[in-house]
């Protein structure tokens, strides 16, 4: 009797999850409403049907769901400027350029 609900969410929770994509351009706030929606499904599955591939099914989809949002949580491995601006507060070659003169190895800096 709650295979027809759970078959609606999961066929609601696809369309939702396109929807949000296209709406917002945010792939990871569709993946994330898609998967809740899942787990939804699963849940009104498993009230149905009290068996052992129910549970299974609803048990992989809360693992997937986790391990998707620790996935899309973390930062970047790498930021993506590497070094400093070029030319910072600190930077010793900065008077010669300003005066257009020489540094240690004689050539001009300008």
């Amino acid at each position: 009797m709650t295979g027809a609900p759970a078959l609606a969410v999961t066929a609601l929770a696809l369309v939702t999850g396109v929807v949000v994509v296209l709406s917002t351009g945010a792939p990871r706030t569709a993946i994330r409403v898609l998967l809740d929606l899942l787990v939804a499904a699963g849940l009104l599955r498993l009230v149905g049907q009290p068996d052992w591939s129910g549970l299974a099914g609803a048990a992989a989809i809360v693992a997937l769901r986790q391990l998707l949002w620790a996935a899309l949580g973390t930062a970047p491995a790498w930021p993506r400027r590497q070094s400093g601006p070029p030319c910072g507060g600190d930077d010793h070659h900065l008077p010669l350029a300003v005066r257009g003169g020489t540094g240690e190895s004689g050539r001009t800096t300008t």
